[in-house]
């Protein structure tokens, strides 16, 4: 039975990953007593002899300094931060973008866990960049609604405030300096040569997530049903599913996958101007849902075990 530490398990993702193994037999959860969490000799005995699997769900500064604590190459480590999404020597966490991928997942010894606003543009914009679809130089503007838990401990306690600011009731776009975190991954992985413009925006439900890219039809090296074709074909299930016209009577909700670890992968509009969205949960397969996900490959079990789909 493999051995698991999650390093971080008070934070949003660390919790929701503790909720789903504590209720598994096949692992066993290890723990630092809490005198000894801030020692640094007890952390990196456990990351090298006390576990056989680590979660790092840690700011980026301290996930860095635990990998440099793990020196034994036998121990997994899955890492949940921005740190190390474009290392070389990490394995980019999304199994369902190709085979090939699935497999380097499954061998990793090192798997960087992909950002929740990326999850989606990635999931839309690789396929059609690798068919041949969409150029490398395409210039792309991504819109992106998430649920306030995707801010972590301080932005949940600040809209559940019982006198919060009114402010908080609309949605409201952030990261337009256009420096998101998850622009460097974003590019990184789907090939791209530009940075989309990045339009996240936070609103007042507590979770789920909705990506979405438009496209123009001289965008494209091919048809809006070409695209549905390379979907179709690559998203075939049970965690990442193509879905055509999975619409709520012309409106699609950001919080359709709340609570949920599944993606849903739909295309909107016709020849000429055409959305592509990405429907999610931001604490599922935007984080640890997705991060569980791995696990599950790496020990070489069902994929979809511990998950709400």
């Amino acid at each position: 039975m493999k051995r698991v530490f999650i390093d971080g398990s008070s934070g949003t993702t660390g919790l929701r990953i503790h909720e789903r193994l504590s209720q598994r037999s096949d692992i066993q959860l290890v723990t630092i007593p809490e005198a000894q969490k801030k020692d640094p000799a007890t952390k990196r005995k456990m990351l090298n002899s006390g576990c056989d699997i680590a979660f790092l769900c840690l700011p980026d500064d301290a996930a860095r300094e635990a990998v440099a604590m793990a020196e034994n190459p036998d121990v997994v480590i899955l890492d949940t931060s921005t740190a190390h999404r474009t290392d070389p020597s990490f394995t980019y966490g999304f199994p369902e973008l190709s085979p090939a991928r699935w497999d380097a997942v499954k061998n990793a010894k090192r798997i960087a866990v992909p950002g929740c606003h990326a999850s989606g543009f990635i999931a839309l914009v690789y396929p059609l960049v690798e068919a041949g679809l969409l150029a490398a130089d395409a210039k792309l503007v991504c819109h992106s609604l998430t649920g306030y838990s995707g801010g972590g401990k301080a932005m949940i306690a600040q809209y559940e405030e019982e006198e919060r600011d009114a402010l908080l009731k609309a949605p409201r776009q952030y990261g337009i300096a256009q420096t998101h975190k998850h622009l460097k991954e974003m590019v990184h992985v789907t090939g791209l040569e530009n940075a989309p413009v990045f339009c996240p925006i936070v609103g007042d439900f507590y979770s789920g997530m909705e990506a979405t890219v438009a496209l123009f039809g001289s965008d494209l090296k091919g048809t809006i049903d070409d695209i549905k074709t390379v979907y179709a074909s690559k998203y075939t299930g049970p965690i990442v599913t193509f879905a055509n016209g999975a619409d709520e009577s012309g409106f699609l909700s950001a919080g359709a996958f709340s609570g949920r670890d599944g993606m849903e992968i739909s295309v909107y509009g016709n020849a000429e101007r055409m959305i592509l969205t990405a429907r999610y949960d931001n604490l599922g397969k935007g984080a640890s849902g997705a991060a569980v996900e791995c696990l599950n490959l790496v020990l070489g079990t069902d994929p979809t075990t511990g998950l709400n789909l």
